[in-house]
């Protein structure tokens, strides 16, 4: 941009000697750096004379919505008491975690809030924490990793198929999955996701679209996976054309990789600026959905949603193309994202962390461990829980915990015992790391209703 442009520059132009101006430069620099000074500037003149015709738009939206409400950037104060919550498994959960949660509880904008029985302390929220707001988003309500999901697909092949086909099923999973910041595929796939207008009327999300082109079809690290099992269907299940017995199927989690990543750590700098709070919720900083950055935000996740999706999807399709069979049937959620749903009559907005939808009919699949079961379920649509039910076991042991409790032989001995065969994983991800997923679901009976079951035969994870 040649000579730097400063505050001084807008000061001259007319700007007045408030916020407006570190907005101008935030978003200047973010996106109009290397543009000649004098064409920023005069763009900027524009804005400042007439922002009404720009409240919309890619880079000086932000700048507009300013200018036109001047609103004085003040530490905002919590509610003396909480909002009404309910908690499922309370034994069952650390105390950490649920002081996450009646922190959480305490927001302005706070409506209800619930936990999960599978509930564990995390960043912002706690993992298993779901939270209902007004007419406001928290980018760390909804976590790092958007949209992260779970996608179970069943193949119209007998259980017994797995017999004998061991180290064919295991290169299949090497060959076909992707795991880490570094894991893509040698060829790559195109998807109709690439074409979305967020990637051209974003910004930011525009700088994002090469690492999400190399990243599709691959998954994560940590507690990421992709598993080949035994499918048990024990109900019936909605649209499903397979009959009561076991089948092969292969089960994902993970969610929009490094998109959804970047998109969570700008939008939650974005928020803190705008939106103080107290040391102890600092993370919980919200957007106005009626903002500029909210409602930008609100695309991008959605978005980034999408993309985890599409991720699973081709896993799922280059696995189901390897095997020479199709996919019959399958039940797929998002956790780590937020929904405009209805609480006692009022559009809030529902952040679920780690928290599976679970509305009347809605079905979902929340897994064990890499040597228990995973339980196909259906939402009772309870509305305590604000529809929701855990994602999982949940952890008991921190992956540092983890690292000095158990050794790679305690974890040998238990894939041994339960004979299931594990690629990559390390000792933080220890199937002995979780609660027990029986118990857990034994805390949701009156959240889910259990159809079926999958059970872990090969497990892929991270190296």
């Amino acid at each position: 941009m040649g000579k730097k442009l400063n505050g001084r520059d807008l000061i001259k132009l007319g700007f007045p000697k408030d916020n407006s101006i570190n907005i101008a430069l935030g978003q200047i620099y973010r996106y109009r750096k290397g543009e000649k000074k004098e064409v920023v500037l005069a763009e900027a003149k524009e804005v400042l004379v007439t922002p009404e015709k720009f409240t919309n738009h890619r880079t000086w939206g932000k700048l507009a919505e300013g200018l036109l409400n001047q609103v004085e950037v003040k530490m905002h104060q919590l509610l003396n008491c909480g909002v009404p919550f309910s908690v499922f498994g309370e034994n069952e959960i650390d105390e950490q975690a649920k002081r996450q949660l009646y922190d959480a509880l305490k927001l302005p904008v706070a409506v209800q809030g619930a936990l999960m029985p599978d509930a564990h302390c995390g960043y912002g929220l706690p993992i298993g924490g779901v939270l209902a707001t007004d007419d406001a988003v928290i980018p760390y309500g909804v976590g790092v990793d958007i949209g992260c999901r779970m996608s179970l697909s069943v193949f119209n092949l007998s259980a017994s198929y797995m017999n004998g086909k061991n180290d064919m099923l295991k290169k299949i999973l090497l060959e076909h999955t992707k795991f880490g910041k570094n894991g893509v595929h040698k060829i790559k796939a195109d998807h109709a996701i690439f074409s979305r207008d967020e990637f051209r009327e974003i910004p930011f999300v525009k700088s994002l679209l090469d690492k999400a082109y190399k990243q599709l079809g691959t998954s994560g690290g940590g507690n990421h996976f992709v598993e080949l099992g035994i499918v048990d269907i024990l109900e019936d299940i909605p649209g499903n054309k397979l009959e009561k017995g076991s089948y092969l199927g292969v089960l994902s989690h993970s969610g929009s990789r490094g998109l959804g990543s970047s998109i969570a750590k700008h939008y939650t700098y974005l928020a803190t600026k705008q939106c103080p709070l107290p040391k102890n919720v600092q993370h919980l900083a919200w957007l106005g959905m009626s903002g500029h950055d909210g409602q930008e935000y609100w695309r991008a996740m959605n978005l980034a949603g999408d993309y985890a999706k599409a991720c699973h999807d081709n896993i799922h399709a280059r696995i189901a193309k390897a095997l020479g069979e199709q996919v019959v049937l399958n039940i797929e959620n998002h956790h780590n994202f937020a929904w405009k749903e209805l609480v006692n009559g009022m559009e809030c907005i529902v952040h679920r962390k780690g928290a599976t939808p679970a509305g009347e009919g809605q079905l979902g699949i929340i897994p064990g461990s890499m040597t228990a079961p995973g339980y196909i379920v259906m939402g009772k649509g309870n509305l305590d829980s604000l529809q929701s039910a855990s994602h999982g076991a949940g952890r008991l042991f921190s992956r540092t915990k983890c690292k000095t409790r158990f050794t790679h032989s305690d974890i040998r001995k238990t894939l041994k015992d339960n004979d299931v065969t594990l690629i990559g994983g390390g000792v933080d991800e220890a199937p002995m790391a979780y609660k027990d997923i029986n118990t857990v679901m034994g805390l949701q009976e009156e959240l889910v209703s259990v159809l079926g079951t999958f059970t872990p035969k090969i497990v892929r994870m991270e190296k």
